[in-house]
């Protein structure tokens, strides 16, 4: 197992260790099963996309680990992600002190509905990665970048995107809570913020951006936006 394979293994690891402490905490039980079920849900979806990199692109897979605040190179950037990590916690932390207190009563089919979003999401970033290996974690053009505008790109500018607000969408519906919808809320304002700065980012920096943003008038919702 070489050095990548560690590294990526630890972080999904540290990932979902880090995800079961901000829901069993808050709402201070193991008796979660909506938890346990969407735990596991996106647990196998990680490794899944994890291990389709580390056989097919390494290099995206390089380009994946090296996230968070302190991997952007822009100061605006780095805020977006510091509090993009923050309302990805409450995403997380609010469900969780709803069941703790039992604010929402959630109908079943609705929990299953939230985890088929939340494979759904996945799946579409994994379609997202099979097209474009460029798709790294953090705001930057790579010396051999070309833009990408075939597969989901075809259709929206920013697919990744649009695949993350499908899960987060199902992230509050899978553990029971409606308030958690606020946090999704919250989380598709923070996505539009960093999507804006990318576009100026993209146009200024990626040779072909302007004519494509053209060519694909759509950002993230096909007939919408």
């Amino acid at each position: 197992m070489d050095n990548l394979a560690k590294k990526a293994i630890r972080g999904l690891v540290q990932l979902i260790f880090g995800l079961g402490f901000f829901l069993f905490v808050p709402a201070w039980t193991l008796d979660f099963w909506q938890a346990w079920l969407w735990l596991l849900v996106f647990a196998v979806s990680a490794a899944l996309i994890t291990v389709y990199l580390w056989k097919h692109d390494r290099q995206l897979l390089r380009r994946r680990i090296a996230a968070g605040p302190g991997a952007e190179k822009e100061k605006s950037q780095k805020l977006i992600q510091l509090l993009a990590s923050l309302i990805f916690v409450g995403v997380l932390v609010l469900p969780s002190l709803d069941h703790r207190f039992s604010w929402s009563t959630v109908p079943i089919y609705v929990v299953v509905t939230g985890r088929l979003l939340v494979a759904s999401g996945f799946f579409v970033i994994l379609l997202v990665f099979k097209e474009n290996t460029f798709t790294g974690a953090t705001i930057e053009v790579a010396a051999e970048q070309r833009v990408i505008s075939t597969g989901l790109y075809a259709v929206v500018r920013h697919p990744m995107y649009s695949g993350s607000l499908v899960m987060f969408l199902g992230i509050p519906l899978a553990l029971g809570s409606w308030w958690g919808l606020l946090m999704s809320l919250a989380m598709t304002a923070i996505i539009a913020w960093r999507l804006f700065h990318e576009e100026r980012f993209l146009v200024r920096n990626l040779k072909g951006y302007q004519e494509y943003r053209q060519k694909v008038r759509y950002r993230l919702l096909p007939l919408i936006w």
